[in-house]
């Protein structure tokens, strides 16, 4: 009927509105007032009227227009309300499964839940097996405990019969010698009294004396009268007390604190990370620690969202770790702890951000020779010189630029000194100068980085340029370079190289050569990267940043990059800034 629900929507627009202020009815509200004030057409009036029907026509247009405005609102609010009736039910079920996981649950799981089991019946399903596993681990326990008791029990009770049955043994066999001493000695009583009794003088003198011999061989006067064993079992006696009152402490396993990291403690250096924490309170419990870290170009406290995955660190016995060997190409690293016992693991500490300072940088492609083929930080000598086609071709494609280290997918920091474009195709190094350079630029602070090269090549060098060397300039032939030069080729030569003078260094050539660049102090210092040993420096004045240098004919070289200058160099520098290195500059 209409009219009535027409009127009950009325009703259930007044009753909703402060929670559904977007729904306005006004035709309802006016008809609902009508009706009270006795205007209002019959009962189910709306439902029989047929349109022209009595009344003005400005009458009936409005009642068309006051019903179809009525069945709108109507319309929102059952929308609305089965909305809400989905919500409260969704709702409702919600508050079901968590009740009936507290029911089946009982006491938490120390088993991790599997992630494509959350949500909806696998979900209870996993509470359920995780529920059934853990009454199996606490009845599996109580049941080796029972077993232990059981066991205590027996070897207790053998010890117990064992030292009855010798006990009784000893008794028994002395029991048996008295008895037969005793025997022995009411015979030899017997025949001295039939001896007193004897009247011819020499039957009672020999009689006499075999009972002197017998009586001096007497079992009864060599057997000891002291009982061998005591019937004492006190020192079988047992009292548990202090094992009962352990056994009533019996309780799950809390959960452990939460640790703290100690940054006073944490140390990153030498492309390491010395990380410390401490636990707020003391607990025998606990078994191990679980270390997580990330990289980040972040400072503060770590992001909910980060493109970098959390690291993990399992089985840390100790409140101390050590991560070495790592690359920082990224300027932070965030790290956090949490402790765990053999049932389930506590809370992860605060994150703490640490910064990771290093030189990081890629290799120029759009600056090197045609004839090296640059891959990521490697670079090969190709004699075809393909790598001036391959990228022409990727430029004609539109794609030429991802041949730049700025563009490349791997490129992981943007460095606001990295050069975002290079010389371009027409200043790349050409003639004979095998040259490939750095993408940032160095203009303060020091840095360090390594070069690792196949020593069957036939020329190769390493070192620092300004970013205006002449495409024809070869490393060290100019003012605008310095750098370390290897010559295999015909005769074999190790030489410093700048302003086109060299001076031959009688040193051992490493496989590994460690660069180190004070922009500020104007020292270039190349060391052997294993051992450390400083091969030459050159005190400069830099009037201009310099940019990482290489070159390399008929052979390959690969160079590491995001390091720490490590300890040693910077105490050899230390010292080599206070005097004079033995290698000296070029003059």
């Amino acid at each position: 009927m209409e009219g009535a629900t027409g009127d009950g929507g009325g009703q259930g627009v007044q009753g909703c509105a402060p929670s559904l202020p977007s729904l306005r009815t006004p035709t309802l509200a006016k008809s609902s007032r009508s009706r009270h004030a006795g205007t209002a057409p019959p009962h189910g009036a709306w439902h029989h009227r047929a349109p022209g029907g009595t009344g003005s026509r400005g009458g009936a247009g409005g009642a068309d227009r006051g019903r179809g405005a009525g069945q709108e609102g109507l319309r929102k609010i059952i929308t609305t309300l089965a909305v809400k009736n989905e919500e409260i039910q969704n709702f409702i079920y919600s508050l079901k499964q968590m009740m009936q996981n507290v029911e089946v649950l009982g006491i938490p799981s120390k088993h991790p839940v599997p992630h494509s089991w959350v949500g909806g019946h696998p979900l209870m399903r996993c509470h359920q097996a995780n529920s059934s596993r853990v009454q199996e681990d606490l009845e599996g326990e109580f049941q080796s405990l029972y077993t232990l008791l059981d066991e205590l029990k027996e070897e207790m009770l053998m010890k117990i019969k064992q030292d009855r049955a010798s006990r009784t043994y000893e008794l028994q066999a002395q029991l048996a010698a008295c008895a037969k001493a005793l025997e022995s000695s009411e015979e030899l009583l017997e025949a001295a009294n039939q001896a007193l009794g004897t009247a011819n003088h020499h039957d009672f003198s020999q009689a006499a004396k075999q009972i002197k011999d017998s009586v001096t061989m007497a079992p009864a006067f060599r057997l000891s009268l002291k009982a061998k064993v005591s019937d004492n079992m006190s020192h079988l006696m047992v009292d548990f007390a202090q094992e009962r009152r352990m056994l009533q402490a019996l309780a799950f396993l809390p959960v452990p604190s939460t640790p703290e990291i100690d940054l006073a403690e944490s140390l990153v250096a030498d492309n390491c990370v010395t990380l410390a924490w401490r636990m707020p309170d003391e607990d025998s419990k606990i078994d191990h620690y679980v270390l997580e870290y990330r990289k980040t170009n972040f400072e503060g406290p770590p992001r909910a969202k980060e493109d970098q995955p959390w690291m993990v660190v399992e089985g840390i016995k100790s409140t101390e770790y050590t991560l070495s060997g790592l690359k920082f190409d990224m300027k932070y690293m965030n790290f956090r702890v949490r402790a765990c016992n053999k049932a389930v693991a506590g809370e992860f500490s605060e994150p703490v951000t640490l910064e990771t300072r290093a030189f990081m940088f890629r290799l120029d492609a759009s600056t090197c020779h045609q004839n090296l083929r640059v891959e990521e930080l490697s670079v090969e000598w190709d004699a075809t010189g393909g790598k001036v086609q391959d990228v022409k071709a990727r430029e004609k494609d539109g794609k030429g630029r991802t041949a730049s280290p700025a563009n490349s997918p791997a490129r992981v920091v943007q460095s606001p000194k990295r050069m975002t474009s290079g010389r371009g195709g027409r200043d790349r190094f050409t003639a004979e100068s095998y040259t490939v350079l750095g993408d940032t630029l160095i203009d303060g602070d020091d840095h360090y980085w390594e070069v690792r090269y196949d020593r069957d090549s036939k020329a190769f060098g390493v070192g620092v340029a300004y970013r205006s060397l002449g495409k024809f300039d070869q490393l060290g032939k100019t003012s605008a370079s310095w750098c370390l030069h290897l010559n295999n080729w015909l005769q074999v030569s190790f030489s410093a190289k700048h302003a086109n003078k060299a001076k031959v260094l009688d040193v051992p050539v490493p496989d590994c050569i460690g660069v180190y660049c004070n922009f500020h102090e104007g020292f270039l210092s190349f060391y052997n990267a294993r051992t450390k040993q400083l091969l030459h420096t050159f005190k400069a004045k830099f009037t201009q940043p310099v940019l990482p240098a290489f070159t390399v004919w008929c052979g390959s070289f690969h160079v590491t990059s995001g390091l720490q200058v490590p300890s040693a160099v910077k105490c050899l520098q230390k010292r080599n800034s206070t005097a004079s290195s033995s290698n000296a500059s070029l003059p």
